[in-house]
């Protein structure tokens, strides 16, 4: 496995790569971004070639975000990404990827409104943004993302579609530690307490799934469900919203159905937490 970090050199391999697989990244790997790794490893096959980017990308953090504290563990990660099956890891600097004097960014205007986006304005148009470049500098023929940012997944779907960028994405299952938490990055920001509660966000939402297998398929019920768990299992998280979209539009819902997505966030102190479940 090879480390690059200028745009030249990233063009120069590329010429000669073939097909390649893509898997974006900010950094601070842990397995979830292993196993991410794994499948694009997987989709490329023996004549494929897997790219990784790590880079903490300046236009997706607002302001009184943590970008300055966003852990940079560069060395680690390219440990990671070569035991999981990576060829090139690209690991820019900021002056690499974006001009002094830019003057374009592209904005998302239907689904970045809800959700985590109604927290983080512009925080997908920055999203949209760099991924668009990094389609641009590694033309990917297909790019993995994890499904526990699932807003970002559909986002980014609508990216390509709206775009008609020529990549195939492919949405991978959440990676969770075995008490059911999400793998994240954030997960160090905790504190023991906080890292014993942070469980119960997916704990609410199977409760909820569960009711919903049972005939409760009403939001209201369904939620109501969600924040009550949250309330005696989590005391010290702040919901920031739990709501009942639309997969693909994430538009929101009175009744689940098929295509209903459960999407919760809640802070922890300064850690915000994401997870999700999809509905049958």
């Amino acid at each position: 496995m090879t480390h690059i970090d200028t745009v030249a050199d990233l063009r120069a391999w590329r010429r000669t790569a073939g097909r390649v697989v893509f898997v974006p990244t900010m950094g601070a790997l842990h397995e979830g971004h292993a196993a991410l790794v794994r499948e694009a490893r997987r989709l490329a096959g023996a004549d494929g070639r897997v790219a990784v980017s790590i880079f903490v990308n300046p236009l997706q953090f607002g302001p009184g975000e943590d970008l300055d504290r966003y852990p940079r563990t560069l060395d680690a990660d390219l440990a990671l990404c070569a035991e999981a099956g990576a060829d090139r890891v690209f690991a820019p600097p900021v002056e690499e990827v974006y001009f002094s004097d830019r003057s374009i960014q592209i904005t998302e205007s239907r689904l970045s409104r809800v959700l985590c986006g109604a927290s983080r304005p512009g925080h997908f148009d920055g999203v949209c943004t760099v991924v668009a470049k990094l389609f641009n500098l590694v033309q990917p023929d297909d790019a993995v993302f994890g499904k526990k940012d699932y807003q970002q997944l559909a986002i980014l779907r609508r990216l390509v579609r709206d775009l008609d960028i020529p990549v195939q994405l492919h949405g991978l299952d959440t990676v969770r530690e075995p008490d059911g938490l999400a793998l994240s990055s954030r997960n160090r920001y905790l504190s023991p307490e906080e890292r014993a509660q942070a469980p119960a966000l997916q704990a609410s939402l199977q409760l909820a799934s569960e009711a919903c297998r049972r005939g409760f398929r009403e939001a209201g019920t369904l939620l109501s469900l969600v924040r009550e768990h949250l309330a005696a299992r989590a005391p010290l998280g702040r919901i920031d919203y739990a709501a009942l979209v639309d997969r693909h539009t994430l538009e929101a819902q009175a009744q689940a159905n098929a295509d209903s997505l459960l999407a919760l966030a809640v802070f922890f102190g300064g850690a915000r937490l994401i997870d999700n479940l999809e509905l049958d």
